[in-house]
């Protein structure tokens, strides 16, 4: 189980910036830093997880580890879409996005899993997209993604959790009624330079010329909205004391 050395409280303006130092001591992150489930059920790939919703034919969170060797700027083939077989309940076909007007929408970019075939052609499964804008998907979504890959770089790994709101009135598309966010968020924790920190994106489904800053949200607003515990493996105080916080001083943009 994770050991904290100690906590610092560091004010900013009129916000409180809450950084840890320390290590914790566990082999495999990805365990670790696992959300919670509110549809009791989680799949595990080889380069990522996810929690899917049957309700809404889509994961409610894709999460995954981005260390600075998993970048690769190797270009496999794109592979067709595939429906994932590992989803109990039968995930939904690609062909509810044909002629949709929606981009196949990746929750784990095809670009964060190039280090190897598998890892970059499970991104290819049907549990890992969600319907997306174009503009939306080509637009503030990717710039956010190549953002991630940065801190990836920079910081040498970022834990990464990602996906669509599922909540509220939603267009859905398809014969399976594939739900359409209205809103999506990402969620990033590194615990890998030396003092941990959090950031979490939260974007309406529209483009935006918008710095990527203006966009972000106390880790507490993402989970008030999806019902979704992100970093539950964490003290509870120092959980809430880092999720509280919405300032982005230790995040390089």
């Amino acid at each position: 189980m994770g050991v904290y050395a100690y906590e610092h409280f560091l004010a900013e303006e009129e916000k409180a910036e809450v950084v840890l130092e320390g290590e914790i001591v566990k082999n495999n992150t990805n365990e670790y830093f696992l959300p919670t489930s509110t549809t009791g059920e989680i799949i595990h790939h080889e380069g990522y997880s996810l929690s899917y919703s049957e309700t809404h034919e889509q994961a409610e969170w894709v999460a995954y580890e981005l260390k600075k060797s998993h970048l690769s700027s190797t270009n496999y083939k794109r592979p067709y879409f595939e429906i994932d077989e590992a989803v109990k309940t039968g995930a939904a076909s690609w062909r509810n996005y044909k002629n949709s007007g929606y981009d196949r929408g990746h929750l784990c970019p095809a670009a964060d899993r190039r280090y190897s075939k598998l890892a970059h052609d499970e991104t290819f499964l049907t549990s890992n997209i969600s319907p997306q804008e174009h503009q939306f998907n080509s637009g503030i979504w990717n710039t956010l993604e190549q953002k991630v890959r940065y801190w990836a770089s920079k910081y040498d790994g970022v834990f990464v959790v990602t996906g669509g709101v599922l909540k509220g009135n939603m267009k859905t598309i398809g014969a399976e009624h594939v739900a359409v966010p209205n809103q999506f968020y990402k969620v990033l924790i590194d615990n890998n330079s030396g003092k941990t920190k959090m950031i979490a994106f939260l974007m309406l489904h529209e483009d935006s010329n918008k710095p990527l800053y203006e966009f972000v949200v106390p880790v507490d607003e993402v989970e008030a909205i999806t019902g979704i515990d992100f970093f539950p493996e964490l003290e509870d105080s120092l959980e809430n004391k880092l999720e509280a916080s919405k300032s982005y001083k230790y995040w390089s943009f």
